[in-house]
């Protein structure tokens, strides 16, 4: 089985709105239904999971309902942090998948994901237990020696941006999440699943990844998402 879970628990406030970011409307549709649509749509995706602000969940599923997302089978609360927020939905799942079940987990403000991204990831998932959306890195990147000067540089050909989609295996995703917060390691500041897995020391797996697969965090990341729906106006 493969399951999504759509993280949607966080409040936006860099979007500066009076709503969560992810139940804005464009062109009448809430930008997480745009992200739940992709996954409804795509054939290998057999149940999603939302994890959502409390007072949200009947929205939610209202909206589902009226655009006949009938993939969803269950909202869960969020937590005060993004890994709490996923932490939440995978334990969530304990009892209801094998340990070789495939859980993937997307961002809900990331509404762009394509049919082929999601296919990959799920792929190499199958093949090595998780893979991680990637792209190239084509901007030069320096280090910092002091607040105004360089010495370093890291070649552009050794980094990856790594975003969602991201696929585990449900055995590791359940056990590392156990793992990192008995430990407290990789569950502060920004860490998402990725990083903690690397922080705990698992090697992760590139899958492929697009440029489209924008993430709304400012109003100007919402132009650009309408922009594209201007010019794709069957989505």
């Amino acid at each position: 089985m493969n399951v999504a879970v759509i993280i949607a628990g966080g409040v936006g406030r860099r979007m500066q709105q009076d709503i969560p970011k992810q139940f804005i409307n464009i062109n009448d549709k809430p930008i997480l239904l745009y992200t739940l649509e992709g996954f409804q749509k795509h054939p290998q995706i057999d149940e999603i999971g939302v994890v959502c602000i409390d007072g949200w969940h009947d929205i939610v599923w209202a909206y589902a309902r009226q655009f006949g997302v009938d993939k969803l089978k269950w909202i869960v609360s969020g937590g005060e942090t993004v890994q709490e927020s996923i932490r939440n939905g995978v334990y969530h799942l304990e009892g209801k998948l094998s340990s070789e079940d495939i859980v993937i987990i997307h961002d809900g403000i990331r509404p762009l994901v394509e049919s082929a991204v999601l296919s990959d990831v799920i792929s190499k998932c199958i093949q090595y237990g998780n893979a991680v959306t990637s792209m190239p890195y084509n901007e030069q990147i320096f280090v910092m020696d002091d607040e105004w000067s360089t010495i370093q540089y890291v070649p552009r050909e050794s980094l990856r941006r790594v975003a969602t989609p991201q696929a585990y295996k449900f055995g590791l995703l359940d056990q590392k999440y156990h793992e990192a917060f008995e430990k407290k390691i990789g569950i502060y500041g920004s860490s998402y699943t990725n990083t903690m897995m690397v922080e705990l020391g698992e090697r992760l797996y590139f899958a492929m990844g697009s440029d489209k697969n924008i993430k709304l965090t400012t109003k100007d990341d919402l132009e650009m998402f309408r922009g594209y729906l201007r010019e794709n106006r069957d989505l």
